[in-house]
């Protein structure tokens, strides 16, 4: 099975070697130059570049036809099972455009017995690239394609989303928060914490101060955890890699979980939303 994500899902490229993960890049454009995302630019050198006084990045899904291509490259390769992985639809074009790609695969091939299923993660960032890694994890075991599509398809929407940030006027050019919210929590240092709530990012609590927003992660993993599914988390950051060491060392030391913890950079593309300063946890829950 040749596993794929879209950019967005945020990978360390260390993992992505090791699983052999291929990814299908978003298109960061910058003051009107375009920039492949995590090929041709990273998080950092973005945020050196708002820092120098560029204009905040747009961003723009992979097209049908780059999806056909990774399609076609994979099935040159040998594999004849394909299971590609994108950002929510509510968020990003990217699983729209991955259905089309698989749509013109077949049209161009309609005698091809290669099994294409694309998903919509109902995810953003790490969240799809939980659901990648998790696939892995299940065809290592010996699980078959089918099953593994199934329990991604059935356990999509079970994978918790934290995300915090420090500075929300990213958020507020993304439309994720209103103007006024962030004025107010700018005045009170209170930090809005998103997740997901069918399919689009949503403020789900705010919390005053960096301490409090750990403790509401830890608080929340604590309750909301499936301990049987959860076998790693992971946690991602876009310029503060301390906070997500922090995060790391108060679960390890106040709740029982004794699994992997993977600390991740989020890409260009998720980072642009998220702005300097986020701080994002994902599991699945009960």
């Amino acid at each position: 099975m040749k596993l794929m994500a879209d950019s967005t899902c945020d990978l360390s490229q260390d993992v992505i070697t090791a699983y052999e993960i291929d990814i299908i890049p978003l298109t960061v454009t910058i003051e009107g130059t375009d920039y492949k995302d995590r090929l041709d630019i990273t998080t950092d050198q973005y945020f050196e570049k708002l820092q120098a006084g560029s204009e905040a990045a747009s961003t723009g899904a992979p097209s049908p036809s780059l999806y056909v291509e990774f399609f076609e490259k994979a099935i040159r390769d040998g594999y004849s099972e394909i299971l590609c992985i994108c950002m929510s639809s509510g968020t990003s074009a990217s699983y729209q455009s991955g259905e089309l790609g698989r749509t013109q695969f077949f049209e161009e091939n309609p005698e091809s017995e290669v099994k294409i299923h694309v998903v919509d993660s109902k995810s953003m960032s790490h969240g799809s690239g939980w659901l990648v890694m998790k696939s892995s994890e299940l065809e290592k075991e010996g699980h078959s394609f089918e099953d593994i599509v199934t329990f991604v398809e059935s356990h999509k929407t079970k994978v918790k989303h934290f995300l915090s940030v420090d500075d929300l006027s990213h958020l507020i050019r993304s439309g994720r928060i209103s103007g006024a919210s962030a004025l107010i929590g700018k005045l009170l240092n209170i930090k809005p914490i998103m997740s997901m709530k069918q399919g689009k990012g949503a403020v789900v609590a705010k919390e005053r101060g960096r301490n409090r927003v750990l403790k509401h992660y830890v608080d929340e993993f604590s309750k909301r955890n499936d301990s049987t599914n959860t076998t790693f988390l992971l946690i991602g950051y876009t310029t503060d890699r301390q906070v997500a060491l922090d995060l790391q060392t108060k679960i390890q030391a106040e709740t029982t979980f004794s699994g992997d913890i993977y600390i991740m950079q989020m890409g260009v593309a998720v980072a642009t939303h998220v702005g300097p300063g986020g701080l994002s946890m994902f599991f699945m829950e009960k």
